[in-house]
């Protein structure tokens, strides 16, 4: 295949749905496209069903149309939301057009399928991945896990980890202290983990604050509400929903709490460091690489238990949260920036078009 040297013709994105979505991988997308913008790098987004990553024949009918549409040569970044269940558009289109596979985390691995839906996905992921040209990674951990499970080469996989944006540290001097969990309210995130943890230290200081859709799963919303109420919890954890701007919940918190199943990256984790919150989190896909040691505690996932002893440590030993949160203030340092991450794509582009 050859590839067009001309970088006056646009890349090509590929995102399900509404692209501000606010979600971490809708995220990435928007700072992705603005990053590339900035560069230079004319992006023409192709808007695929929302229905993804379920779609109907029909759905899946007109993304082989719009993907048959596209001039020849085309470079297209696909979000792996779609891409992982293209199997057949990618295997038509690989030798026309250079796909490019975005993967924020595989569906295979996503918490609340069944086994057989799990391996369909596995197989799909598997076909697809291996018809891209690239596969652009948020995490190191999911680039291992590519190659480990769904025989991506190594060569293939180009690291761009999310960036974040420079914050003033929050104070985190609050009474009652402030717990902060930033995610969609879905059974991969483990909310309901964080509502029997949070049960077993009523009798301590705290409020509880989700930020997060409650669109994508309501029926799982509706037994997070009830297992709220059921606790006693319905005064201490508030549902916000969506916010915009988190600048002002991130910098009124005194900690970050999100025991996710799995994390292909973690974003929300991300900023909390950036605004130097201590983490409770899940040591859980790419958790691990992103908060460090002195930075948060990691616990097993799906480990009520062992959140509550963690909560519990952090309300009642102040000088530890002081050390947690000067942990989180060198790790901010060290995050990577939005301008890095679209510079490494920019670069895998430019290989690609031979420039």
């Amino acid at each position: 295949m050859t590839n067009s040297n001309n970088p006056h013709i646009p890349v090509y994105f590929a995102v399900p749905g509404d692209i501000n979505n606010l979600t971490g991988g809708y995220g990435y997308d928007r700072e992705l496209i603005k990053g590339l913008s900035q560069l230079g790098i004319t992006v023409e987004l192709l808007s695929l069903s929302a229905e993804f990553p379920a779609p109907s024949p029909a759905a899946l009918t007109e993304t082989a149309r719009l993907f048959a549409s596209l001039p020849d040569d085309a470079l297209v970044i696909v979000d792996g939301l779609a891409f992982g269940v293209m199997d057949e558009i990618a295997q038509q289109q690989a030798k026309r057009v250079t796909l490019i596979a975005l993967c924020h985390h595989p569906l295979a691995l996503e918490t609340g399928i069944d086994e057989e839906q799990a391996t369909r996905l596995r197989a799909s992921e598997t076909s697809v991945l291996n018809a891209a040209h690239a596969v652009i990674v948020t995490s190191a951990a999911t680039a291992q896990i590519l190659v480990n499970d769904f025989s991506v080469t190594s060569d293939k996989i180009i690291l761009a980890r999310p960036g974040t944006h420079r914050q003033a540290f929050a104070e985190g001097n609050n009474q009652p202290p402030q717990l902060l969990t930033v995610a969609t309210l879905t059974k991969r995130k483990g909310h309901d983990v964080l509502v029997k943890a949070l049960a077993q230290i009523k009798h301590l200081q705290w409020q509880a604050k989700w930020i997060g859709s409650a669109a994508f799963d309501p029926e799982w919303v509706n037994y997070l509400r009830q297992l709220i109420q059921d606790s006693g919890l319905e005064n201490r954890i508030e549902l916000i929903g969506n916010l915009d701007d988190l600048t002002n919940e991130y910098a009124n918190a005194d900690a970050f709490i999100l025991p996710s199943h799995f994390e292909g990256y973690g974003m929300a984790f991300a900023e909390a460091l950036a605004f130097g919150l201590p983490v409770i989190a899940a040591r859980a896909g790419a958790v691990p690489d992103l908060v460090p040691a002195d930075a948060g505690i990691l616990i097993p996932p799906a480990d009520e238990n062992a959140l509550a002893s963690a909560i519990t440590e952090l309300l009642t030993n102040h000088h530890y949260r002081q050390q947690l949160q000067l942990g989180a203030q060198r790790a901010a340092l060290t995050l990577p920036t939005w301008e890095d991450c679209a510079a490494i794509v920019a670069n895998l582009i430019y290989r690609l078009r031979n420039l």
